[in-house]
C-alpha cells in the first residue's frame, strides 16, 4: 500500500555542474518511482541551465524553475514547497547523492510509524572522492536536542506534507536548514531517524557551507534573530552548537576521510 504515496524532490541549483549528473543518476536509479523532481536554477548567471536542460531532457518527471535573481538555497527551497501537492517532501542538493533504496525504504519507515519528519544515517565524500565511515542518525531528536547539536544532514530529510505549513527554510547564508528543522521541532514533533545509511554528502571547498566564520554569524542570528533568545542565551547556544560540532566533525569524521 505504501508503494502508491508520491513524493517531490526539492533541488536547488547554484554552481554544481560538476556533480550534478551524478546526483541525478542517483534519483534515476531509486527502486521508487513514484517521485518528481523541482530544480529551482538559482545562479544569476545562465550558462548552466542548457547543462542542466540537456542532462533532464526527456525526463517528464523533472520541473526546471528558474529565479530571476539569485535568493539563496533557503528561500528556493520555500518557493518550490508552496508549489507541492504531493503526499511527501524530500529534499537534495545538487552535489549529493541518494542511495538507489532511499525513497523506498524512507516512505515505508515514515507509514508505519506514522511520523511526519525522518532522517537517515549518511556518509561524507570527501575532496580526494573518498567515502568516509557512515554517520549514524540518532533514533530520535526533539526540540531540545537539535538546540544543543544539528545532527541532521538536508539531504537525508523527508516530510509528511501535513506538516507543510510549518516548513520555512530561514533566508541566512548557512543554517538555513537548521532553522527549519527547528521550526518544525517547535511543534512538538519529533524527528525519527534511520539507522540504514542511505544518502551521500559530499564535501567541496567552494560550498558556503564550508566558510566557517559565516557559519558563526547565521547560528548565532538562528538563536537571536529566529528562535528569538536573549543576548547572552545566544552566545551560550552559538558557543555550545560550534563545540559539538568541532567533536562532531573533526574528532569523528575528518580523521576517518
Amino acid at each position: 500500500m505504501y508503494r502508491k504515496k508520491n513524493l517531490t524532490v526539492i533541488i536547488p541549483y547554484y554552481k554544481k555542474i560538476n556533480f550534478f549528473k551524478k546526483t541525478i543518476l542517483s534519483l534515476e536509479n531509486q527502486t521508487y518511482k513514484n517521485f518528481k523532481v523541482l530544480i529551482i536554477y538559482d545562479d544569476n548567471n545562465k550558462d548552466d541551465l542548457k547543462k542542466i536542460k540537456k542532462i533532464i531532457k526527456n525526463k517528464k518527471k523533472y520541473q526546471i524553475i528558474v529565479n530571476k535573481k539569485n535568493i539563496g538555497a533557503g528561500e528556493s527551497r520555500n518557493k518550490a514547497i508552496r508549489l507541492i501537492k504531493t503526499d511527501y517532501i524530500a529534499f537534495l542538493d545538487a552535489d549529493d547523492l541518494w542511495h538507489k533504496d532511499k525513497v523506498r525504504y524512507q516512505i515505508d519507515f515514515m507509514e508505519k510509524k506514522k511520523i511526519m519528519i525522518s532522517f537517515t544515517s549518511y556518509n561524507i565524500i570527501g575532496l580526494n572522492g573518498k567515502i568516509s565511515n557512515d554517520i549514524i542518525a540518532k533514533n530520535k531528536l526533539s526540540y531540545d536536542d537539535v538546540l544543543k547539536s544539528c545532527d541532521i544532514a538536508l539531504s537525508t530529510v523527508m516530510i509528511n506534507s501535513k506538516i507543510k505549513r510549518f516548513i520555512k527554510f530561514g533566508e541566512t547564508k548557512t543554517k538555513e536548514d537548521y532553522i527549519c528543522w527547528l521550526s518544525i521541532l517547535r511543534k512538538n514533533i519529533n524527528a525519527f531517524g534511520i539507522k540504514k545509511c542511505l544518502s551521500s554528502w559530499r564535501k567541496s571547498n567552494n560550498s558556503l557551507s564550508s566558510d566557517k566564520i559565516q557559519k558563526i554569524i547565521d547560528a548565532f542570528r538562528v538563536y537571536y534573530v529566529y528562535e528569538r533568545y536573549n543576548l547572552l542565551f545566544s552566545i551560550y547556544f552559538t558557543l555550545r552548537l560550534s563545540l559539538n560540532y568541532l567533536l562532531k566533525h573533526y574528532l569523528k569524521t575528518e580523521m576517518r576521510v
